[in-house]
């Protein structure tokens, strides 16, 4: 479960504190798949870099499954996020050096070695329909197949949580649907907490619980406000 509480952050600047996020209390389960709107520049990307334990908050709590990540050592801290939390970002941020396999390989190559990860490997990039593509480099993929190479990857290590920002944003329409598509069924397979921060509003209602950064603080939407209010981009 992801428990935010009172969650702050905030920036010092020459003329004085420059606030991002204040007092934001969220809570999910595993299978609660929430997106979050704003416009540019409204923290979405910031709120995500908190949950994922990136970035420490100025103030307020947050926990995954009963764990402070922030309370940890350096070490424990690195073993948290590789395990606990998968990532998926508007860049691919693929290795161009290494194939298909490798890239989704790599979070397994930190910490203690799992002998299925090869075959687990293999499976994720046959549910993301690219096990002909296993021996391939990024370069000789399409933008839609490198998205789909990082959502396995960010699934290898079967993290409770799963935090994505603008995962299709650097795609067209039809590849963006078919990576939506795929990170939601692999969402409900898994169980996982899904959360999505992104300026498609489509994208955006498709999740069940939707939230909107205003004025530094996150609010409850129903989808009709979502799909109506337009893309703020």
């Amino acid at each position: 479960m992801l428990e935010v509480t009172n969650l702050a952050k905030s920036y010092p600047t020459p003329r004085g504190s420059l606030t991002i996020l204040s007092d934001l209390t969220l809570s999910l389960r595993p299978g609660d798949a929430a997106s979050i709107v704003g416009p540019s520049g409204s923290g979405k990307s910031t709120l995500l870099y908190l949950l994922g334990a990136l970035e420490p908050p100025s103030a307020g709590t947050v926990t995954l499954d009963g764990v402070n990540p922030f309370a940890l050592s350096e070490r424990e801290l690195a073993v948290f996020r590789n395990r606990r939390v998968g990532f998926i970002f508007q860049d691919h941020l693929l290795l161009p050096q290494c194939t298909v396999l490798e890239n989704v390989l790599i979070p397994t190559l930190v910490g203690e070695s799992e002998t299925d990860a090869p075959d687990r490997a293999r499976e994720l990039l046959e549910r993301v329909g690219l096990a002909d593509r296993l021996d391939h480099r990024p370069g000789e993929l399409s933008g839609g197949e490198r998205q789909r190479v990082s959502l396995a990857r960010a699934l290898i290590r079967r993290p409770p949580l799963l935090l994505c920002d603008e995962p299709t944003g650097n795609l067209d329409h039809a590849s963006g649907d078919v990576v939506a598509s795929m990170l939601f069924d692999l969402h409900e397979q898994q169980n996982t907490i899904l959360l999505i921060v992104t300026h498609n509003r489509a994208l955006a209602a498709r999740c069940p619980l939707r939230f909107e950064l205003v004025d530094d603080r996150l609010q409850r939407v129903d989808g009709a406000a979502i799909s109506e209010s337009g893309d703020r981009a």
